[in-house]
């Protein structure tokens, strides 16, 4: 077992993925020693979960938990895309998340719900998962998801 599977495990967490995205797109880019994950929606044993609106159906501590899941869902996608270069141990540092949360007009919490991305992240990674971050705010979510995320991680090299 890797020494971030094993943290993983510690952590008692759960990948409940990977979710690749549909044809023509990748679930991850690696390039030049940076990977990119597509935007990640909160999916358990393939479907959504926290489906909604933040402000109107959804509050920010659903929101959190979706963020959560949808970080856990980046690193599946991401154990996948490396396993052949070493898998998670490989990642270096993780260095941004963009969270998107569906979000009434007047709902100003984005930065509280995807702290849940941000949290999951570092429990995972110690130091090497602190990273920068946008919350942004938008009207609308594939499949009427809460919340999306995208993460960006640095590869050691090989």
């Amino acid at each position: 077992m890797t020494r971030i599977a094993a943290r993983i495990a510690e952590l008692g967490l759960v990948l409940h993925g990977p979710h690749p995205p549909h044809d023509p797109l990748d679930a991850v880019v690696v390039h030049r020693g940076i990977a990119r994950t597509s935007g990640q929606l909160a999916r358990i044993d393939g479907q959504l979960v926290h489906n909604g609106r933040l402000g109107d159906d959804l509050t920010v501590a659903q929101g959190y938990e979706a963020a959560r899941i949808c970080a856990l869902n980046a690193v599946s996608v991401l154990a996948a895309a490396l396993v052949d270069l070493g898998g998670l141990d490989t990642i270096e540092r993780v260095l941004t998340v963009t969270g998107f949360v569906n979000s009434s007009p007047n709902f100003v919490e984005q930065p509280a719900v995807v702290d849940g991305a941000s949290q999951v992240l570092v429990e995972i990674f110690g130091e090497q998962g602190r990273h920068t971050r946008s919350a942004i705010g938008v009207a609308a979510l594939p499949r009427g998801a809460s919340v999306e995320i995208e993460v960006t991680v640095a590869l050691r090299d090989a």
